[in-house]
Parts: structure tokens; C-alpha cells; sequence
């Protein structure tokens, strides 16, 4: 067998040349068809004109090589200008050590710092969870402001801003950035603003601010009020005490005092529904009734609203004289039960309705109803400094508030309706009112003008 192969090997010294030569890429030509046995695909390679010329095979180009010798060629060029390239690990390591990676730190309109947001950042989503909770909120006295609207009439009273989060430059732009220099910015991606806001079409900037004082903000239309404030009582309805608001600073009123058991004033709902009133006039929540005396001006008239029917149960009692209205209990208008400073919606259970219905009852039989004077509403009732209370649409007005209207002579005002409504809404008839009210009041100089002149002129008669 061994002299076979040698025999072999013989004749064909050829063929021997060329298997041992593939290495080299090199080729030995031969006067017979060879094969060039290699890692790349077979090729026939024919003999040319001129033997024993030595044949390189046409090198094929591969995009990978391209590409190697192509950041090679950059490689060199940056460490030319002095940057290190990919293929230096140890350079691109010393560089990174003295140039760390710092997240975009300047936003070109007035050179205000911003950071972006990096994944996996829950600032937003703890900061809305902290805002949203009424409890948390009083704990870190802070409140949530969402929408350019509402930010920028914050920002014009000095309210304080904490954290401002935005999604696009365009929205920063549209706030002013002098006023949020102490604020940390931060752009996080709009799809987290949609997350967590409570619109349904967010404007993509939500802020975060210290919970305001009123003593310290700078309400524009101060000039403008009129001696009137606002009380509301037990109102639970956050679209209520928001419109409420809004029209209070609408009609030019002075403050406005909330007693316990309101909804939270810095509530979102309560926010979006007052269109920014918090920031135009005073709002004093979680008040006693005995520290409500404390916010008013010397002298003054508090009236109560009636919303209810009331009034046509009281004169049909006039009229009829075998049924008499002995309890406050038996008037719409009035809950009989003493404030218990509430600060959350109640639970409603069939046996906590009939203890309460009891315990009602039992309270009536020692309670006696204050004699509060009936007014129609268009009836001279604003004639100085004045406080109009408005009870909320569930438990009506308390027996504090019509006390406190027996104690300063004020009345109890009344806006008719026609048969067969039951009430109107606790925000429209405080519209109604506080209009007319500012409507009132701003008539009294001209009021006591005229009769100034008509005292005048029955003098020179005499």
C-alpha cells in the first residue's frame, strides 16, 4: 500500500504542489484541469497560454472586511485628531473617565436647565400618586397643576413651583421660564404624561408646587372685589365647589371660606373645574364655624340660601293651621344634625340610615329653629359688607349657618321656580346670588348719592 501511494505521488508531482499550497493563496499551474480546494466555494481554474506563470486567484471583497478596514480607517483618523476610536478600549475608557456622560443639561430657550428623563424613573408617578391623595397631600403640602392654563396663572399669583415635567420643548417654551429657575425640570416622553393624567387629552406638562398660602400670593384683581364672601357649607361635589369658585371670583368677591367637611379645594377636579379661580381671590379651607368669624370685616350680614322647597313648606304651614313646623328637621333647607367635621364622603348603609334617621330625630326634639327672615333674591339684601353661605345639595345648610344668620340679621334668601322642579343646582343658585349681590353692592354709592341730593334738596325747600 505504502509503494502505492508513492507511485502515486509520482506521477502526479503537480497536483502534490498544489495541495500544499493552498495556504499561500497561491496557485501552481499545471498542464491539467485542477481544482483549487479552499474554504470558499470550488472553483475550475484553466491553465493559460504560458505554463508554469504563477495565477493568483481574483480576491472576492466581503462587505464585513469593508467594513473592518473602514473603521480601521477611522480609528486612525480620530486618534489623528485626538479622539479614541471603538477598536481602543483602553483609550475609549480614559476618555469616558474625563468627559462622563451628562444627560442634556441646558435647553437653548433662555439657557434653562432641564434633565431627561432615564428609564425607569418613577418621580412622575410617585409625585402624581402623592398629589392625587388628599391625606398625602396635606401631609407634603403639595398640590398637582396640570395644563399651560393653570401653570402660568400659578406662576403670576407666586406660587411656588417644586417639580415641572414636560414632553416636548414647544410646551416648555409656551411657560415663563423666569419664573421656574429654583424648579427642577424634567422631559420625560409623552406617552407617561398620558399615563398619568386625568384629561383626556393632556397638553404634556404637568407641575408640581408647594401648596400655596393666601396670605402670600399676589392676587391681580384685588382692585376689583366688592364686599362679598362666600361660604360654602358641607359642600362634597367637586364640580360644584369648583364652578362655585370660579363664579366667586367671577362676581368679584372677597374670599371665600370652606367649612369641614368640603371636598379638598386643591383637588385636580376641584382645580380643573374652577379654571384657575384658586389663583384670583383668597380660598381658606377647613374651617370651623367658630373660626369663620375671624375672616370677616366689622360689621357684617351673613344670609343663607335656599335651595330646596322650603319655602313653600313653611307657607303652606302658615296657611294650614293643624300642621306645624315645630323642628328644623321639617324645613328642606336645614340638616338638623350639628356639623361633626367631616372631612370625607359618608358611607352609605340601611343601618347607619336609621341610626342616623333616630339619632335625627332625637336632636330635633331639643333643638329650637332660628327666626330667619324669607327673601326674594332681586330684593335689597347687599346694603353692606355681606356673606352669602350655600349649603351642599345632600345635607342642605347647617344649623350653624342659619344661626349665624339669626345672629347678624341676615335672611334667608329664596330664588323661585316653577311648580314641579325639585331644586335648583347648589353652583347656579351661588351664581345666581353672588351676581346680584355685586350687582347690589356696587349700587349702594350711587344709592346714597341720591339720597344725599334729595336730603339736600328738602332742606333748601324749607
Amino acid at each position: 500500500m505504502a509503494a502505492l501511494i508513492r507511485g502515486v505521488i509520482r506521477l502526479f508531482p503537480t497536483e502534490r504542489s498544489v495541495f500544499l499550497s493552498t495556504r499561500s493563496d497561491i496557485i501552481v499551474e499545471s498542464k491539467r484541469f485542477v481544482r483549487g480546494l479552499r474554504r470558499k466555494p470550488v472553483r475550475v481554474l484553466f491553465p493559460e497560454k504560458d505554463t508554469g506563470k504563477v495565477v493568483k486567484p481574483p480576491q472576492q471583497q466581503h462587505p464585513q472586511a469593508d467594513h473592518h478596514a473602514a473603521e480601521q480607517k477611522m480609528g486612525k483618523n480620530s486618534s489623528a485628531r485626538g479622539h479614541p476610536s471603538r477598536s481602543d478600549p483602553v483609550n475609549m475608557r480614559s476618555e469616558t473617565a474625563k468627559h462622563p456622560h451628562v444627560p442634556d443639561a441646558k435647553d437653548p430657550v433662555d439657557r434653562l436647565r432641564y434633565e431627561r428623563a432615564f428609564p425607569g424613573d418613577k418621580r412622575l408617578s410617585r409625585l402624581v400618586s402623592i398629589a392625587r391623595s388628599r391625606t398625602f397631600r396635606e401631609h407634603q403640602r403639595k398640590i398637582l397643576l396640570e395644563g399651560r392654563r393653570l401653570i402660568c396663572d400659578a406662576l403670576e399669583a407666586g406660587a411656588r413651583p417644586q417639580t415641572v415635567f414636560f414632553s416636548a420643548l414647544d410646551r416648555l417654551r409656551e411657560l415663563p421660564l423666569d419664573k421656574l429657575r429654583g424648579a427642577t425640570v424634567v422631559k420625560v416622553k409623552f406617552e407617561d404624561i398620558k399615563l398619568w393624567s386625568d384629561v383626556v387629552a393632556p397638553q404634556g406638562v404637568i407641575a408640581i408646587f408647594a401648596r400655596p398660602d393666601p396670605a402670600r400670593l399676589n392676587f391681580s384683581q384685588r382692585g376689583q372685589s366688592v364686599p362679598l364672601s362666600l361660604i360654602c357649607d358641607n359642600v362634597r361635589d367637586p364640580g360644584n365647589l369648583g364652578t362655585m369658585l370660579r363664579c366667586a371670583a367671577a362676581a368679584g368677591c372677597h374670599d371665600v371660606l370652606l367649612t369641614k367637611g368640603c371636598v379638598d379645594a386643591w383637588e385636580p377636579k376641584v382645580l380643573r373645574a374652577a379654571m384657575g379661580a384658586h389663583f384670583r381671590l383668597p380660598i381658606y379651607p377647613n374651617l370651623d364655624w367658630d373660626e369663620i368669624g375671624n375672616h370677616f370685616p366689622k360689621p357684617v350680614t351673613v344670609h343663607v340660601a335656599d335651595i330646596s322647597h322650603g319655602h313653600h313648606l313653611r307657607r303652606d304651614a302658615e296657611d294650614d293651621g293643624t300642621h306645624k313646623l315645630s323642628k328644623p328637621g321639617d324645613y328642606g333647607w336645614v340638616n338638623a344634625s350639628p356639623n361633626r367635621k367631616m372631612t370625607e364622603c359618608e358611607e352609605s348603609g340601611s343601618e347607619s340610615d336609621s341610626d342616623s334617621d333616630s339619632d335625627s330625630e332625637s336632636e330635633d326634639e331639643g333643638l329650637s329653629f332660628p327666626r330667619v327672615e324669607t327673601k326674594l333674591y332681586h330684593e335689597n339684601w347687599a346694603q353692606s359688607p355681606t356673606a352669602l353661605v350655600i349649603g351642599g345639595e345632600t345635607r342642605g345648610l347647617s344649623m350653624e349657618a342659619v344661626q349665624l344668620a339669626e345672629k347678624t340679621d341676615g335672611n334667608r334668601l329664596f330664588i323661585p321656580i316653577v311648580p314641579g322642579v325639585d331644586s335648583l343646582n347648589s353652583a347656579m343658585a351661588a351664581s345666581i346670588l353672588l351676581f346680584e349681590g355685586r350687582r347690589q353692592l356696587l349700587m349702594l354709592p350711587q344709592t346714597t348719592r341720591k339720597k344725599r341730593q334729595s336730603e339736600a334738596e328738602g332742606k333748601l325747600l324749607r
